[in-house]
């Protein structure tokens, strides 16, 4: 099985049995603090006319034949959710279920923030089912929740009616558009219709027309399709229909177009933006749209690749592009896209968490499929694994000038030849990356290198010796590895290091070690607090804008949430967290989480500027070149990281 396919298989997760009445039931496992384990009891097919009962009373289901809810609640199932269970995990397992709440509520959450909550007749699950693509959200049962589970076949019959694809195209903006990947990322691109791609006269015939005569009208029409008119509405016969079914043999050339034509056709309104366009797409199993005018005429076909082509500058569009590559070459070539779509994010004015997690989601991509290539390439894995992402792209912070960080880990059964195996896997994986663009990190942490690839069991053992004989050494490395994140694998690794930096905060030498390097990186400001500059070398006159005002307030962070036994990792994250459990006074949380922003965005923006210029992209600016307002606004940021690292003096020793 290729990493692409186990992707989508909830065995891919990390997981925990749970057994109960009705057998074993194959539970998540967060990997974030998002909420305790949670059981959850599979029951029985569920009693028929009961859940068509139920399911018939809903929205949803309003517009959707009789036969198809019957055959639906056929093939239904019902689960029972305790209060705190993760039903679907953001960035997860894609979903292989439509679920229908029947009593309880769920909440949604990305991140740690519920921003909505679900209650009995509302569904969820149908983005991820319909584009096979993992959930862009967390689903939590708030209390106990029933849900009724309608498998793939059953659940896109109830999409595909009008309710069904209203509730999708509402759901698609509204969940893109709270994680930036929406259109409105993308401005230019919202004047464009269905209607701007209908260059020919529509190519039109009836039932009883011959294939001979359609396929004859296709070909004088310019046209790859021909639309179908009949008494009950529009059908479509496209060029490659005729090719197939007439090259087998299984229609003759003077059979009716009928006999080969989809029935009944996709129609989208002429002015329909293309996201909502796309969404109807994703719910068809042909690649043909009739293109309708206002009063419900044909406008033309159209293919939905031409619709597709205007999501190409889009997230998904490319994320969809780098785990479809064939090879590495492939892959590369369309890693080059991150730029563009980067500027079209920035110029979009999304906040920098947001594209930061963007990025993150394409380099996330970009790894997943070397990782899958790699497997092809040396057989299947001998023992269990898991690939970490550290750093930048485990906070999903990434940048254009972010290096590769990353680690893995395998089972302790696999002895030498998992350690050597895994060494050519990681060796592949990093090599790829760069030729990706992503480069290497200066302090070689990557899978490849040794110090970074290890057995689950000496995973734990180094991470428990950071804490206790925190040397100077194993700092350095609680620094790089307790910003960590379980990107692929099936190999159960987070519990077990979330439990080690849960007791964090039970080893005051560590603590106090870890205070001296969250001060390391002082901001570049004079004793009276003006901005210093490097004056050496190629960078005279220049401010490291990421070493300056991003890297003390990652360390900060750090610090804070260690010291409080969180696990958060994002750097806004924690400190909302030190804020929250006490850690940090609000009024030092806030000016850190200021200052944290606007460097960052400074360093969006330099790296924006240097990518129109034509230049490699780094985090060096020229302060001279910057607005008055943001270099006034930059030393005020800097004066508050000075005055958080002050505040760590409690742990360090006099003098430090």
């Amino acid at each position: 099985m290729s990493l692409k396919s186990a992707l989508c298989l909830p065995a891919f997760w990390p997981r925990q049995a749970v057994s109960d009445a009705e057998g074993v039931r194959w539970s998540p496992v967060p990997s974030s603090p998002l909420g305790r384990f949670a059981v959850c009891t599979r029951m029985p097919l569920v009693d028929a006319d009961e859940t068509y009962a139920f399911l018939s009373l809903l929205p949803l289901f309003a517009d959707v034949p009789r036969l198809d809810v019957e055959a639906a609640a056929r093939v239904s199932r019902m689960e029972v959710f305790e209060q705190g269970a993760l039903v679907l995990i953001e960035d997860g397992p894609p979903s292989s279920h439509l679920y229908v709440i029947k009593t309880g509520f769920v909440e949604l959450l990305t991140g740690e923030e519920v921003f909505s909550i679900l209650e009995p007749g509302e569904a969820f699950g149908h983005l991820s089912l319909l584009t096979r693509m993992p959930p862009t959200a967390t689903v939590r049962a708030g209390e106990q929740a029933v849900c009724y589970l309608l498998p793939r076949e059953a659940a896109n019959r109830i999409l595909a009616s009008p309710s069904g694809t209203a509730l999708v195209s509402a759901t698609f903006r509204e969940r893109l558009a709270r994680r930036g990947l929406s259109v409105r990322a993308l401005p230019e691109l919202r004047r464009f219709s269905a209607g701007v791609f209908i260059r020919n006269t529509p190519v039109s015939c009836t039932p009883e027309t011959t294939i001979r005569e359609a396929a004859r009208a296709i070909t004088n029409g310019r046209s790859t399709a021909i639309v179908v008119r009949t008494r009950d509405g529009f059908g479509i016969a496209t060029d490659a229909d005729f090719r197939e079914r007439v090259a087998t043999g299984e229609v003759s050339v003077d059979d009716r177009v009928a006999a080969v034509m989809t029935f009944p056709a996709r129609t989208v309104p002429r002015a329909e933006l293309d996201a909502e366009a796309l969404v109807g797409a994703l719910l068809d199993p042909f690649d043909h749209v009739i293109v309708l005018d206002e009063a419900g005429e044909v406008v033309g076909a159209l293919p939905a690749a031409q619709l597709l082509s205007l999501q190409s500058m889009t997230p998904y569009a490319l994320r969809q592009t780098l785990l479809a590559a064939s090879d590495e070459e492939e892959l590369a070539q369309a890693a080059h896209e991150l730029d563009d779509v980067f500027l079209s994010l920035l110029n979009a004015n999304l906040s920098c968490s947001d594209i930061g997690r963007v990025l993150t989601f394409l380099v996330d991509a970009a790894t997943v499929r070397l990782l899958d290539l790699a497997f092809e390439r040396h057989g299947p894995p001998p023992a269990p694994w898991a690939w970490l992402a550290f750093g930048s792209a485990a906070r999903r912070e990434f940048t254009l000038t972010s290096d590769q960080d990353n680690a893995m880990a395998y089972g302790d059964e696999g002895g030498e030849p998992a350690e050597l195996y895994f060494h050519e896997v990681a060796v592949d994986v990093n090599a790829g990356l760069v030729r990706c663009g992503f480069k290497r990190d200066g302090g070689d942490v990557l899978a490849s290198d040794k110090r970074w690839r290890m057995s689950k069991g000496e995973w734990l053992r180094e991470l428990r010796a950071c804490l206790e004989a925190p040397d100077r050494s194993h700092l350095v490395r609680a620094a790089i590895s307790f910003d960590f994140r379980h990107l692929a694998g099936e190999l159960v690794l987070v519990p077990a290091l979330h439990k080690i930096l849960e007791s964090a905060n039970g080893y005051p030498d560590f603590l106090r070690r870890l205070a001296r390097t969250a001060t390391d990186w002082r901001p570049p400001l004079s004793f009276r607090g003006a901005l210093v500059v490097e004056r050496r070398g190629e960078a005279t006159g220049k401010l490291d804008i990421k070493a300056a005002g991003m890297r003390p307030v990652t360390n900060l962070a750090r610090f804070h949430v260690l010291e409080g036994g969180g696990t958060a990792v994002a750097t806004l994250e924690r400190l909302r967290c030190a804020e929250e459990h006490g850690e940090l006074h609000p009024q030092a949380a806030c000016s850190l989480q200021e200052a944290f922003d606007l460097s960052w965005r400074v360093r969006l923006e330099h790296h924006a500027a240097q990518r129109e210029a034509g230049v490699v992209a780094d985090d060096l600016i020229d302060p001279e070149q910057l607005p008055p307002l943001v270099r006034g606004q930059l030393r005020e940021a800097f004066q508050g990281i000075s005055a958080a690292q002050k505040k760590l003096g409690r742990f360090l020793p006099s003098g430090r």
